[in-house]
């Protein structure tokens, strides 16, 4: 049986009641006053009609805080609040994003979905939302070993195109967590010192292994941690002679998933954009199969993380 024929994929009544347990496991808390526990089901209650449905739609879910007297769902405070799209499909597109290793446009979330462009591309980006984590715990922690590494994509804004020149692309740094097999990219506007030290020392840990390149901006960096080791790209050497674990492959093999990821699926990508694509490869690389999650498991820590994230469509910066 395929895991797209779960009950919670079709049915708008199972879909709130898996919702549900995920995000409060049994015990309802209001998202109005926080009280727990004290909430009652409203069974039977109908939207108003309308000329589509004349005796209204059924609200699924809808429950009542005993406490402060307001109604809710479980969509409130969640990346679902005021859509107007059914939650079974919402968690179809969860699915699909989750576990397509290089993403899914939203053109192709249009069709499949059967809704319009606008709404595909914004629920996808609510999504992303959702999978960015905000963990703060610092990588390499326990003398671990840390890659970093940075690349270009894309075009900045105001450049001309045709020009490949690199200073006129984005920017993104990246770092992964051997021991974790963790992934956390930033989009920064340049690679300078000044740049780099702040971010590299609010996500590393002092006493963790950094691994980079010969890029000369990360030579200052590296003094403030248990070790610095470095390879040179530019003389053909990726893994250090006769020393196996100095070497970058890691993070370049992270690019590689990215980079097929944003010109095979996604094509193109402005930069007030670029941090939530980059949380979306973040996410899966650091669920992926190889550490033991996959792709139901991975779906599920994206629900997970749709809580306190709502994002409005005029703060994506695009005009309605």
């Amino acid at each position: 049986m395929s895991v797209l024929s779960k009950p919670y994929f079709h049915d708008e009544a199972a879909a709130f009641a898996f919702v549900e347990g995920i995000i409060w496991g049994g015990e309802p808390s209001c998202p109005h006053c926080g009280v727990v526990g004290k909430v009652y089901d409203l069974k039977g209650v109908r939207s108003k009609a309308s000329k589509k449905n004349p005796e209204g739609v059924e609200r699924h879910g809808l429950k009542k805080c005993a406490s402060c007297r307001k109604q809710f769902t479980v969509r409130v405070g969640t990346i679902f609040e005021e859509s107007h799209l059914p939650l079974h499909k919402w968690l179809q597109a969860i699915y699909l994003m989750c576990s397509s290793k290089k993403g899914i446009s939203a053109k192709q979330l249009e069709r499949t979905l059967e809704v319009t462009y606008k709404t595909a591309w914004f629920l996808a980006h609510r999504i992303r939302e959702a999978m960015r984590s905000g963990d703060l715990a610092p990588f390499g922690q326990g003398g671990g070993m840390v890659e970093a590494d940075e690349t270009f994509i894309g075009r900045e804004p105001g450049a001309r195109p045709g020009r490949k020149d690199a200073h006129k692309k984005n920017r993104v740094l990246s770092l992964i967590d051997r021991e974790t097999g963790r992934a956390r990219s930033f989009v920064v506007d340049n690679f300078k010192v000044e740049t780099i030290v702040p971010i590299l020392e609010a996500n590393i840990a002092r006493e963790a292994v950094l691994m980079t390149d010969e890029a000369h901006h990360y030579k200052q960096p590296g003094r403030a941690f248990a070790g610095h080791e470095s390879v040179k790209h530019g003389k053909d050497e990726y893994v250090r002679p006769g020393a196996p674990t100095i070497h970058t492959n890691t993070v370049e093999g992270y690019y590689s998933i990215f980079k097929r990821g944003m010109r095979g699926v996604y094509q193109h990508c402005s930069k007030k954009h670029l941090h939530r694509y980059m949380a979306e490869f973040d996410f899966r690389y650091s669920n992926r199969s190889a550490l033991g999650c996959e792709d139901v498991e991975r779906a599920e820590r994206a629900l997970r993380g749709i809580v306190g994230k709502r994002l409005t469509y005029e703060t994506t910066g695009v005009r309605a």
